[in-house]
């Protein structure tokens, strides 16, 4: 089994993220990604290519000053080029802000499907299963509003 390989993908879509590495980022995901966050966001899920998605995550994620993401509790099964990742996943955001209230905490489970591709093991699948937020929620449009004064 490729077990580590296969979680090393799956966190490097997140340290990639909190490290602002897009090209990180664009090397684990597979050409076309379902991407899913319907359980929080209340949109469909889309099939993305990888720049959609650095693209999206770029206009959002700048703007924190820090984003932690933690990833734990790795359930990996593998059937030879293919693999199906759950984890349990918490996000923490921060960013001061005047009302003293700096940080947003998003915690839920994730379902990975990945596939071998050229010998590299490549997201094609990512379902966040989203379970509670705490913290000042806020956050979010005020670092939109950074990330788009930074570009």
């Amino acid at each position: 089994m490729d077990y580590q390989n296969i979680i090393e993908t799956v966190t490097n879509v997140f340290t990639g993220t909190d490290q602002r590495n897009w090209q990180l980022v664009k090397e684990t995901f597979a050409d076309k990604v379902l991407l899913d966050y319907s359980s929080m966001s209340n949109q469909p899920a889309n099939m993305l290519s990888p720049d959609d998605i650095v693209a999206a995550w770029k206009g959002l994620m700048p703007g924190f000053q820090h984003t932690h993401h933690q990833l734990g509790n790795f359930n990996v099964i593998q059937k030879d080029d293919e693999a199906h990742v759950f984890c349990y996943g918490t996000a923490t955001h921060y960013l001061p802000n005047n009302s003293g209230n700096n940080l947003w905490t998003v915690v839920g489970t994730y379902d990975f499907d990945c596939k071998k591709i050229n010998g590299q093991w490549k997201v094609h699948h990512m379902v966040f299963h989203f379970k509670y937020q705490d913290g000042n929620s806020e956050l979010l449009a005020l670092a939109i509003e950074k990330a788009k004064a930074k570009n």
